[in-house]
């Protein structure tokens, strides 16, 4: 596994090994299995973090965890709880999280300090704007608003992030088809507090150089992302790929010296394998 990516683009990579999570048995029964399990690998290539212009190449395994519960739920859009659920409005507990930065592999971080892994939690809002009634088309306003804490040396919280998103799910033959094609088309616009922006972009002065300054990061507005990916299932077999920009030009931390690249193009490649799959069979669940 990458331990250099951090925690944004981890998100959109795990966003898209998870797009097309749903069963294509849809289209062949009413029911689907509870659970299933699988594994792949993807190929990515990501920057150490959003702004930076160190860039590398990762191969690692990769889970296909897919569990269908009333309650507990984890699929594409990641691991979580159902709190509330209408027509149009979900409100879901949600979990996100980081890999550490190794800040001697970084040209702009050397001889700081390293960054600890994250675990991110807190509510996600998804309000449905707009769909077909076959659902071959959706388009979603989410609302995620998590906690962020480092998992090094003990839990502390070091911050939290509001990032609303507008995506778009496009679904053809048909949304349950065997052999159906997912394309997500994502955009992202991140706000987070002083303090989660001051953990990946201050420098503190003990930290100053000659071509580092001294910086601290402010809160608010954190730029924006574009997403696009595609997925196609076939029986127990899954290929994705997607592609992301990244524009931090704006961003309340875009002066940081630690941010080196304002814009940035990054993406990736996976194949999966579902091995195993619950002989218990549930209805389908609207996401």
């Amino acid at each position: 596994m990458p331990t250099k990516a951090r925690h944004g683009a981890l998100r959109a990579v795990l966003c898209v090994l998870l797009t097309g999570a749903s069963s294509p048995l849809a289209a062949q029964t009413e029911e689907l299995p509870l659970w299933e399990l699988g594994g792949g690998a993807t190929v990515l290539r990501l920057p150490d973090y959003r702004g930076s212009e160190d860039v590398r190449n990762y191969v690692f395994p990769i889970p296909w965890v897919v569990y269908r519960g009333e309650i507990f739920r984890a699929d594409r859009d990641g691991v979580r709880a159902r709190l509330f659920d209408s027509e149009r409005v979900k409100l879901h507990l949600s979990l996100g999280g980081s890999v550490p930065v190794d800040s001697d592999r970084n040209q702009a971080r050397q001889g700081m300090e390293d960054l600890s892994p994250l675990l991110e939690l807190g509510p996600v809002v998804n309000v449905n704007l707009w769909r077909t009634d076959d659902r071959r088309a959706v388009l979603d306003l989410r609302l995620p608003a998590r906690a962020a804490f480092t998992l090094r040396d003990g839990v502390h919280y070091v911050g939290y992030v509001f990032a609303p998103q507008l995506n778009l799910d496009l679904r053809w033959p048909s949304a349950t088809a065997a052999d159906r094609w997912n394309l997500g088309l994502l955009v992202e616009v991140p706000f987070s507090d002083r303090q989660l922006n001051g953990y990946f972009y201050d420098v503190p002065a003990a930290d100053a150089t000659a071509t580092r300054p001294e910086y601290r990061a402010s809160s608010g507005y954190g730029g924006w992302q574009a997403l696009a990916a595609l997925s196609h299932r076939m029986d127990r077999w899954w290929f994705g790929g997607f592609i992301k920009y990244d524009n931090v030009s704006g961003a309340v931390f875009a002066d940081s010296p630690l941010v080196t690249q304002r814009r940035q193009v990054s993406g990736g490649i996976a194949v999966s394998y579902v091995f195993a799959r619950s002989s218990t069979l549930v209805p389908p669940r609207d996401r």
